[in-house]
């Protein structure tokens, strides 16, 4: 009798723990927040749009990210069937994005909000309110103890959840360094990586990040391939 080889069920991504004013929230390595109590899904800087942006202005990109980014977010959303979504800001490269949706990126959108709440936090690429798309439009949202917005606030309080700063991370070790996208926290506030296909990133080192973590907590949580780790200063280094 021949033996029958059967493949593996694909292990689902392992998320990191992470704690945020006394919430423990979930941080995948997709680059998404899950918070498990709320049936919450948090996604930062989707950038949508940014290939027709560039190319407004003559510098011609693929115009392939807004289909990468939505198909990416659509397998999240139906592995975890959150009831809201809250993207923080900058979902859209500009405030015109919206309306340049290709049909068939429109309809992935409409798909990924079905059913559920859906909240555009506003973001300084588009502080309007998305054209002709469902959802509440919020400069800021409070849930309990914690608060999201789109950019971190220079003193702001425990709680906070921003995106905005697209932090990556350069991970040395055994004699090699790798850069990866990132969480950044420190227990009282978290910074979420950049989701969309095009979105860039910024060393958590840079002076941009000055000042809002306390450096004996800090910790960048940072995306590998399937799993999230929890990283110290000390491993950390300047591009």
């Amino acid at each position: 009798m021949r033996a029958i080889w059967i493949q593996p069920a694909e292990a689902p991504p392992l998320p990191a723990l992470v704690g945020v004013a006394g919430v423990v929230l979930e941080a995948f390595a997709e680059g998404v927040l899950w918070w498990a109590d709320r049936r919450m899904l948090m996604v930062a800087d989707l950038h949508l749009e940014k290939g027709s942006s560039y190319a407004r202005r003559g510098q011609m990109l693929p115009p392939y990210d807004t289909a990468e980014t939505l198909a990416r977010l659509g397998r999240i959303t139906a592995r975890l069937d959150p009831a809201v979504v809250v993207s923080l800001g900058d979902s859209f490269h500009d405030d015109g994005g919206s309306s340049r949706l290709r049909p068939e990126d429109r309809a992935a959108l409409r798909a990924i909000q079905a059913g559920r709440d859906f909240i555009w936090i506003a973001g300084n690429h588009d502080p309007g309110r998305p054209h002709g798309l469902d959802g509440d439009h919020m400069e800021a949202l409070t849930a309990g103890p914690l608060t999201f917005r789109h950019a971190p606030v220079a003193g702001g309080g425990p709680g906070e959840i921003a995106g905005h700063l697209h932090p990556c991370a350069r991970v040395a070790g055994r004699g090699r360094s790798v850069r990866r996208k990132c969480f950044a926290g420190d227990g009282a506030r978290l910074v979420l990586p950049a989701f969309g296909a095009y979105a860039g990133g910024l060393n958590v080192l840079d002076r941009a990040f000055a000042g809002l973590f306390a450096p004996p907590s800090f910790r960048a949580f940072v995306l590998g391939e399937a799993q999230v780790y929890a990283v110290g200063r000390r491993a950390l280094r300047r591009d």
